[in-house]
């Protein structure tokens, strides 16, 4: 018997039917934001149209509507549509809580008043992209035989919560034995973010081509996701073992610094939401005249420049102002120390040991340098140990230079012969390593 397919061809103007039904709630917000006179959109419109949209887009994505000639521009309008939405909602939670962050842009040239100024211009940008595509959204709709409701969301269904008092913040606020290691690891991640968009070379451009260029090779959407996912795991520890703790409350450095992170982290977020936009519609994979009346609709020259010259350059600006910091919380919190060990006759720093040293730093997640023969390296790179290592392949003198506790864990290697006898013959102070 021939193959039976389980799907079936749907009519274009049967699905049509479907889809103006589907797509009602969302023309019903897409009035209330393109009405003369509407408020400045807050935190409620972007979630509602995100949720919206990306119902809207998941309903085509279901009938392949992006792969149909008659639909592929219209499904293409709502996902640029919630990308942007996206983008928009970070600004704008960014935006009410800017001043509550503590920047200190004052003391730098710039100051806070050109942050403000730059990322009020992005969200405007933003604003008039999303309002031509919902006009395009509602064009398209109608030419596909669709008939779209004026009627409108009443604004009072998007009036904004504003808590003008607080609980008191004493959940389990003790003091844990670890708070001054955490406070430490985040202090030393922080500066590895920091150095991560240091070597970027973040700089305004005004040269399209230029900026271009500069955004293929060093901010394309998976380097964009990397930068935004080392900031957002960076704000994660944070929250996890510091926010509300005793040492927090103890030392404003440290609510100072969440506030760095966090003003990046939603800017971040931004680079990675139009980053996504801007390499969508200029794959192959996409319809070559969707891409073209998209970009009739979005300016995609104005988005690389936003991308650039708007949010990757305040995001990194906002890190390092916040270097200074950083630099000061971190050797408070450690317990610097100098450690040689000597390698046995038998004993070998091969890959394997070396693997070993590089989880003990990294577990505690504070910087560790090792030296041999009078040449140091990061102990938290295996790359950097093996290359240093094998610079004096006969060098059996080994010294270390970091906190206490990490040092510790590394003696303790040593002592037990860098477990060449068997990772699980370590003590259970180095448990930890049997994960790795």
């Amino acid at each position: 018997m021939p193959e039976t397919s389980l799907e079936q061809v749907v009519d274009e103007r049967r699905f049509a039917a479907a889809l103006q039904e589907q797509s009602a709630s969302f023309f019903r917000l897409c009035n209330t934001l393109l009405a003369p006179g509407a408020a400045r959109w807050h935190k409620r419109h972007y979630f509602q149209l995100i949720s919206e949209a990306e119902a809207l887009e998941s309903f085509l994505d279901d009938y392949g509507a992006r792969y149909n000639r008659t639909y592929c521009f219209f499904t293409e309008l709502i996902a640029s549509v919630r990308g942007f939405a996206l983008a928009g909602y970070s600004i704008a939670h960014l935006m009410g809580r800017l001043d509550s962050y503590n920047l200190g842009l004052s003391r730098n040239a710039a100051g806070m008043q050109g942050a403000s100024r730059s990322i009020d211009d992005c969200w405007t940008f933003i604003n008039h992209s999303i309002r031509d595509m919902l006009l395009a959204c509602r064009g398209e709709a109608e030419r596909l035989g669709m008939h779209v409701s004026r009627e409108a969301l009443p604004e009072a269904s998007f009036k904004p919560l504003i808590a003008k008092q607080k609980l008191p913040r004493n959940v389990d606020q003790t003091e844990p034995q670890d708070d001054r290691q955490k406070a430490a690891e985040v202090a030393s991640k922080y500066l590895q973010a920091c150095e991560m968009l240091e070597e970027l070379g973040v700089r305004r451009l005004s040269d399209p081509e230029e900026r271009r260029a500069f955004l293929l090779s060093h901010c394309n959407e998976e380097q964009a996701r990397v930068y935004e996912a080392t900031v957002h795991n960076l704000q994660s520890a944070y929250d996890t073992h510091l926010k509300s703790s005793q040492i927090e409350s103890g030392d404003e450095r440290l609510g100072r610094l969440r506030g760095h992170v966090s003003a990046a982290l939603h800017l971040l977020e931004s680079v990675t939401y139009l980053t996504h936009f801007y390499e969508r519609h200029e794959t192959d994979l996409r319809s070559n005249e969707a891409k073209v009346r998209i970009g009739m609709i979005v300016d995609k020259v104005r988005v690389q420049d936003m991308i650039l010259n708007h949010l990757l350059f305040w995001a990194d600006l906002f890190m390092q102002s916040g270097r200074p910091v950083a630099e000061a919380v971190l050797p408070q919190y450690t317990n610097a120390q100098e450690l040689t060990v000597e390698l046995g006759e038998e004993l070998e720093l091969h890959a394997r040991p070396a693997s070993l040293i590089v989880g003990i730093v990294n577990h505690y997640g504070t910087p560790v340098e090792m030296e041999v023969a009078g040449r140091r390296c990061n102990a938290a790179s295996i790359l950097e140990l093996l290359v240093t290592v094998g610079s004096h392949p006969g060098e059996k003198r080994y010294v270390f230079r970091g906190d206490e506790k990490p040092l510790a864990d590394i003696a303790t290697l040593f002592r037990y012969g860098l477990g060449e006898m068997g990772i699980d013959q370590l003590p259970s102070q180095l448990a930890y390593l049997r994960s790795k």
